[in-house]
């Protein structure tokens, strides 16, 4: 490594040290919500965490030269990950654990992402899918099943303890999103400048978080110290720092093996979320997270 070129020595040491600080970074986002959805409605806490990102992003953009999309399909293309990444991603965790659902279970659905990539990679990107990954997708769902089973009510409302299928389904359709964002952004999303290219997708995002916001939420805010500070960790190392390391991750690496890396993410907000609010997950749900590490194991593992 010492031999390398300085630009070159940059991003392969950036390539190893990138996915644990993901990882680490990835798992403080579930905590954030829950900090900040009391003092804020969720669509309304996204717009304002999107707006800040988006005005950040495009000053660095401006100042460093960043070149901009050429033409309207480069842009469409922005956009589509903007709104999957950001808007309908986020979107739904926001909206489920503002409605009770606790941080570890809902990171633990949405990082069932790699099996989904790895499934659906095989349908877009030509990746076949083998036995052994068809059995990791089973156990993941098992896993996630293991997890949920434990706390559900059905009858849950949205000021109380726990969460229901609605909530559960919010998760869902968050990891729908976050899959569709990873290969779309693997597929079309490759010739983007990092800095300018992000900037656009929050704008993006923030039109539409902005618009959902309006037309269900009264977007009152109460601004609290703790509030200040989810918004602004949300945004500075969230939306800036985690998902630029993804975006670098995605460019550098193949998507089933980026992907991989979503399921340490629920061990890790679950020791947060321990540490934090004093969140617990009994023997059911440990064993959950087990089977369902095991699940995205078999599935991203490469054969020998």
């Amino acid at each position: 490594m010492a031999n390398l070129p300085g630009g070159e020595r940059t991003k392969r040491i950036l390539g190893l040290t990138a996915p644990g600080l993901f990882v680490l970074l990835w798992s403080t986002g579930f905590i954030g919500a829950k900090l900040g959805v009391p003092y804020a409605e969720p669509m309304t806490f996204l717009t304002l965490r999107f707006v800040a990102a988006g005005t950040l992003l495009t000053l660095l953009a401006l100042a460093t030269g960043a070149p901009w999309p050429s033409s309207w399909k480069a842009l469409g293309h922005i956009a589509v990950v903007g709104l999957l990444l950001q808007a309908v991603y986020l979107g739904g965790v926001f909206v489920a654990v503002s409605r009770g659902m606790p941080a570890g279970p809902s990171a633990l659905i949405v990082s069932l992402q790699p099996l989904t990539v790895a499934l659906l990679a095989g349908l877009t990107l030509g990746e076949r899918v083998s036995r052994r990954q068809w059995l990791g997708f089973v156990l993941g769902v098992i896993g996630v099943f293991l997890v949920v089973v434990e706390k559900i009510d059905p009858a849950s409302l949205p000021d109380q303890e726990g969460f229901g299928f609605v909530e559960v389904g919010l998760c869902a359709l968050s990891l729908l999103a976050i899959t569709a964002s990873t290969i779309y952004q693997k597929r079309f999303g490759m010739a983007a400048d990092l800095r300018s290219g992000t900037a656009l997708q929050y704008w993006v995002a923030a039109v539409a978080a902005l618009f959902v916001a309006w037309t269900t939420e009264d977007m009152r805010v109460v601004w609290t110290g703790e509030f200040i500070f989810a918004l602004g960790w949300l945004v500075l190392v969230l939306s800036i720092g985690a998902v630029s390391l993804l975006m670098f991750m995605i460019r550098m690496g193949e998507v089933s093996k980026v992907s991989s890396y979503f399921y340490l993410v629920p061990p890790c907000t679950a020791v947060i979320a321990f540490l934090i609010f004093g969140e617990t997950l009994g023997l059911l749900a440990l064993a959950g997270m087990l089977v369902a590490a095991v699940g995205v194991a078999l599935v991203v593992r490469r054969a020998s």
